[in-house]
Formats: structure tokens, C-alpha cells, sequence
């Protein structure tokens, strides 16, 4: 299938996003035999690294070795994969939806049957043309990593210019290091990479470093450098060391400094999610956005995830996904009973009503007393739902 297929297509959860997230997630819910397309536009953040660590069972596999295999097990569990790039996700509901306007035109058949039912229901528009419907949407489209404009940065970018100590401060370990002052974090960075190395400069370049910062690095073990960068010398495709400005050159086996993080949040946004104030959308701890129906995982929400971490992220979501359609789907298999056999229907809530009002407890207090008000963040949660919560 590719995303220039023709015709609608309907999915209980469309997951945007093929990275370690959006895959997992994808495992867990073909594997809860829910019908499930994930969508990717084959850019993942990690592609420029030759080497993935940290991961159990999956230290030192090549990124794209891992997508490989990924995609290969969700495919056994029916979960379809479309090439593409989504360019809009639209949000239908007969309440009138939560999003900043619920659409009203172009709105896919099965998003407007879904929204007819109850539930929250979304179109998912690809740039080829093609339209799915979905109940559910999970969106782990990952971020971007801006790089200052410095010659060689971004040629041994994943290489021997890096970002993660703990992903790849051991393959350079008690190497001549530099950290590039292009950004505040590289303050701590710096401070952690001592564990690695115990000749590490810290190149200031550009940050302005308060006296605190200063103090915090010389007192650790790191040199600092006044000086503004002029380029990475780069021969024989290798990193050989930092050209001051001024002249001077710093040999050095591995730099690392600390990339702008952009989300690549723009689905969700447009969906109406709200952010924090450091501009990240904010989730509950299952991915959880605050539009019924959306869930997010891995870097989109959080800068600091790891492949690991993005994968768990992505099996939360997807407990919580499955939990939440299962609880629609109880609740619109009951109402289709009550809307076949209203007087039925009406003789049991008569009969239940009557047996709650004789069902005292000992000491005179109803049950219902004890049970979470509406306000509270457990009211209208299922069992299985508090459940998902405690086990995480």
C-alpha cells in the first residue's frame, strides 16, 4: 500500500509516526487485534548515526536496522504501512468536536460515522490525496534537530560530532574531547562528559558563561576556552580538531554540542493541543493530549527520549488507546441494546434504581459515597483504565 492508493480507508487508531514510538505502539495494538495503519514519511532523527546504545537486548544495532525489524513484526499482526506524509488531520464530532473548529467539509465517511456514534472521530489527509478515517490518532512524528552554522558540523553530524553522552560518550571514551558553546545546555553537558573523558575543553564560542557556570566547569576537571569557532577541521573523513578564529587549533577525536530541538508538532496543534510554557504539547503519563481521541509519544512530547524510552512511550499509548475504545465500544454495544428493546431497557433501570435504593451499607452509608467525584482526575475512568495507570 502507498499513499497514493485511491478510496477510503477506516482504522480503530491511525499512528503518524514510524520511529521506535510509533511502531511499538503499532505491535501492541495489532497484537489487541485493532485494525491499525501507521504512517511514515521515512525520516527518522537518528538516521545520521551509524549506532543505536542503550537499548537492551539492542545495543550497538544500526537505527535502520532496527525500523527494519520493527516494521517486519507489526506487519504480522495486519498492521497496514503507508509510505506518505500527512498533511492535515481534521477532527469530527456531533458535539461539535474540541478542537479550534470542528470540520465540516471533506470530512471522511467513516470519521462522520464515528462521529454520529459518539466518539471522538478524526480524517487523517496524506499529501498524495489519500484519506483515512480514524477513532483514535497517536502522533509520534518525532523533532528536528537545528545545528549552528558552522562549517563541518553538519557533515560529521552522528559521526564524531555529537549530542547524547549516554548514547555515545562510551564508543569515545578517554578521548581528547571539545564541547561547542552554541547552546545553555552545553553547560551540563560538558559536565557529564567528564565521566568519559578527563581531557575535555570547553569551547565557549559564542554562550556568554556567568561566573557560577565558569567555576562549575574548571572545578570539574574541564578547560575552558575563550575563543570564537571558525570551523571543524574535517580530513580524510574524520574530525581532527576546532580552528579558532584567531588561529588557534584544538586537536580533538569527537566534539559534541547541543542541538535546537524543534518539535515537529504541527498536527497536533492544528488539532488544538495544548503546550507548556517551554512550547511541548502536554500529555498525562500515557501520552494523553488534552483533545479527546489524540495521544502523542516519544520525541514530539519529550527532547530527552531515548530510542528505548520512545518505545515505552509508545506501548503506554497504546494500553491507554485500546482501553479507551474499549470502553466505547461497551458503551455503544449497551446503547444499541437499550435503542432495540426500549421497554426492556426502561423495566431494568427501574428495577436497578429500585435495588440501589435498598442497597445499604452496614454503618448507613450508600457505596456510591465513597466512589471519586466528578471533578476529581479518577471520576469517569473504567477499571481497566485505573488499572493501565497503576501497572505503568
Amino acid at each position: 500500500m502507498n499513499a497514493h492508493d485511491t478510496g477510503e480507508l477506516s482504522f480503530d487508531v491511525v499512528i503518524v509516526g514510524a520511529g521506535a514510538a510509533g511502531l511499538n505502539a503499532a505491535l501492541l495494538l495489532g497484537r489487541a487485534r485493532r485494525k491499525v495503519a501507521v504512517i511514515d514519511a521515512g525520516e527518522p532523527r537518528n538516521a545520521p548515526a551509524a549506532h543505536m546504545h542503550g537499548f537492551l537486548s539492542r545495543d550497538g544495532l544500526p537505527p535502520a536496522e532496527l525500523l527494519e525489524l520493527g516494521r517486519a513484526e507489526i506487519t504480522r499482526y495486519g498492521v497496514q504501512l503507508i509510505e506518505g506524509r500527512v498533511e492535515n488531520i481534521s477532527h469530527e464530532s456531533v458535539d461539535g468536536g474540541v478542537g479550534p473548529e470542528p470540520a465540516t467539509e471533506g470530512v471522511s465517511h467513516a470519521a462522520t460515522t464515528a462521529a454520529e456514534d459518539g466518539g471522538p472521530a478524526f480524517t487523517v489527509r496524506l499529501a498524495g490525496g489519500q484519506v483515512l478515517g480514524a477513532r483514535r490518532v497517536l502522533v509520534a512524528t518525532g523533532l528536528r534537530d537545528e545545528l549552528p552554522d558552522l562549517p563541518g558540523v553538519r557533515e560529521r553530524w552522528g559521526k564524531d560530532v555529537l549530542h547524547c553522552p549516554y548514547c555515545h560518550g562510551y564508543e569515545v571514551r578517554d578521548q581528547p574531547l571539545a564541547v561547542l558553546g552554541t547552546h545553555p545546555g552545553a553547560v551540563h553537558q560538558a559536565l557529564l562528559l567528564r565521566q568519559w573523558s578527563d581531557d575535555v575543553l570547553f569551547v565557549r564560542h559564542t554562550l556568554d558563561l556567568t561566573p557560577e557556570d565558569r567555576d562549575r566547569l574548571e572545578c570539574h576537571g574541564l578547560r575552558v576556552i575563550d575563543g570564537t569557532i571558525d570551523r571543524l577541521a574535517v580530513e580524510d573523513g574524520r574530525l581532527r580538531g576546532i580552528e579558532l578564529t584567531d588561529g588557534r587549533a584544538l586537536p580533538r577525536a569527537a566534539a559534541f554540542l547541543f542541538p535546537r530541538m524543534v518539535p515537529q508538532d504541527e498536527l497536533l496543534t492544528g488539532l488544538g493541543c495544548i503546550k507548556d510554557d517551554g512550547g511541548w504539547v502536554v500529555t498525562d503519563r500515557t501520552g494523553r493530549t488534552s483533545v479527546p481521541g489524540v495521544w502523542a509519544a516519544g520525541n514530539v512530547i519529550d527532547p530527552r527520549a531515548q530510542v528505548i524510552t520512545a518505545a515505552g512511550m509508545g506501548s503506554a499509548a497504546a494500553f491507554a488507546i485500546n482501553g479507551d475504545l474499549t470502553d466505547e465500544d461497551v458503551r455503544r454495544s449497551v446503547e444499541r441494546r437499550r435503542q432495540a428493546h426500549p421497554a426492556s431497557a426502561r423495566s431494568e433501570a427501574a428495577h436497578l434504581n429500585g435495588a440501589r435504593s435498598e442497597d445499604v451499607h452496614p454503618e448507613g452509608v450508600r457505596p456510591e459515597a465513597g466512589r471519586p467525584e466528578a471533578g476529581r482526575p479518577e471520576a469517569g475512568r473504567s477499571e481497566a483504565g485505573r488499572a493501565e495507570g497503576a501497572g505503568r
